[in-house]
């Protein structure tokens, strides 16, 4: 699955990405919020097991967006998002779909000058992480030509020590 990140680090607060997105939907689907000197970003996390989804009264919410034909506006599902991703204009919510209709991607990557923002597959960036932490466990790096990662046991490690 694709998600967008944010990498807080990298971002200045200058909510291109938030304009671009008003300027392309109804209203904005993601939202920069300064704390303590740094911006993080609200936007839908297309959840698992989605409490909007399960809440939508006419089922026109989706995980991985809005059906705004079967939308009433009532707010439930903007009342249960747990990271508050959801927007109520008058007559439908809003939350980012990652800019599914869109073949040059989401707009917010597109609009942001410092590039802190992306688009991820999390199912590879899982893996890869896993073989990192591996690799550094076992004091090792990954091989090019060889995907498996060779994990040392503490014990032989102890006994590599004393040699």
């Amino acid at each position: 699955m694709k998600k967008i990140t944010v990498n807080q680090e990298l971002c200045d607060g200058c909510l291109d990405c938030q304009n671009s997105c008003e300027s392309i939907h109804v209203a904005s689907r993601i939202t920069i919020l300064e704390y303590d000197s740094s911006y993080y970003p609200i936007l839908c996390q297309q959840c698992e097991d989605a409490p909007c989804v399960q809440i939508c009264p006419t089922e026109a919410m989706a995980k991985d967006g809005v059906n705004s034909d079967r939308c009433i506006g009532c707010g439930l599902c903007s009342m249960v998002c747990p990271f508050g991703a959801i927007t109520i204009t008058p007559d439908v919510a809003e939350k980012c779909n990652r800019c599914a209709d869109r073949e040059e991607g989401p707009a917010c990557i597109k609009a942001c000058s410092k590039r802190a923002i992306a688009l991820v597959d999390t199912d590879n960036l899982k893996a890869q992480k896993q073989e990192a932490y591996i690799a550094k466990l076992a004091g090792k790096t990954k091989k090019k030509n060889n995907s498996f990662v060779n994990v040392i046991t503490s014990g032989a490690r102890i006994n590599k020590t004393y040699e």
